[in-house]
Order: structure tokens, then sequence, then C-alpha cells
């Protein structure tokens, strides 16, 4: 698989299992360690189901593409889709990490989760596109 990878999904959450497989047959054919496909399948399942699952008002097929790279000893990644404008780390609530797991607010633990997983991730919108880059420094 060499050193980059693009998938493309449709919106469809059913999509998260291919691209989880392609994820980690990346990260091996890389020589990484399998913390490195669990840390960036746990981001880009948090990321691809909040966009299926809120992203698309016109209830209509789109596609998601995610791109990796592999550049050195870091990994960097790219989620594009053309969902409604969102960006993640500004917008979404901050999570509830003090209450009572069955009375705490939903929402905002998968991005929490993003965050306390990469090393950088930042958000931006270019020509009506959502671009979610994330960043991760591999173990040796």
């Amino acid at each position: 698989m060499g050193t980059r990878l693009e998938v493309v999904l449709d919106n469809d959450l059913a999509e998260l299992e291919r691209l989880a497989g392609a994820v980690d047959e990346f990260v091996a054919a890389a020589g990484l360690p399998p913390e490195v496909a669990f840390k960036l399948n746990l981001c880009f399942d948090e990321l691809i189901t909040n966009t299926v699952t809120y992203g698309y008002s016109d209830g209509g097929r789109h596609a998601i593409r995610v791109r990796l790279e592999v550049d050195g000893r870091e990994v960097r990644a790219e989620v594009e889709d053309d969902a409604d404008a969102f960006d993640p780390f500004t917008e979404a609530p901050p999570p509830d990490l003090g209450s009572d797991v069955d009375t705490r607010r939903v929402g905002g633990l998968g991005v929490y989760l993003v965050r306390r997983s990469m090393d950088r991730a930042t958000y931006r919108r270019d020509g009506g596109r959502n671009l979610v880059h994330l960043a991760l420094a591999a173990p040796p």
C-alpha cells in the first residue's frame, strides 16, 4: 500500500468497517505499531459518525474522502466532506466529564477523544467542503 492511502466512502455508517480495515492494512504495511491504527480508527469513527448523523440536511448520497500519509515518523490524515459547515473543534460542546454516565449531557466526548488521541487536530472550510486535518507522531 505504500505511504499514502485514499479511501472514498459513502455517507453511510456501514462504510466505517471498510475504512477500519483499510487503515489497519495501511498501518501494518507502513511498519507502524497497531496503536496507531487504533487511534486513527477511533478518530475516523467519531468524526465520520458525526458527519453522517448530523451533517447532511438533504438526505442525499454524498462522498467522504479520507487520506492518510506517513512522512518519516508522523502520520497525517485528512477527512474531507461536503456536509454542512461545522468546526468540531470550536463548535462541539465541551464534554461533561464530571457527571455520572447516566445523567451527563450528551455531546462533545467524541471530539474530546479525537483531541486526546492526536498530536494536532485542525479544521478549515474550503470551497464548500469541510477539511479536518489530524497528525500523530508514530512511536518508534
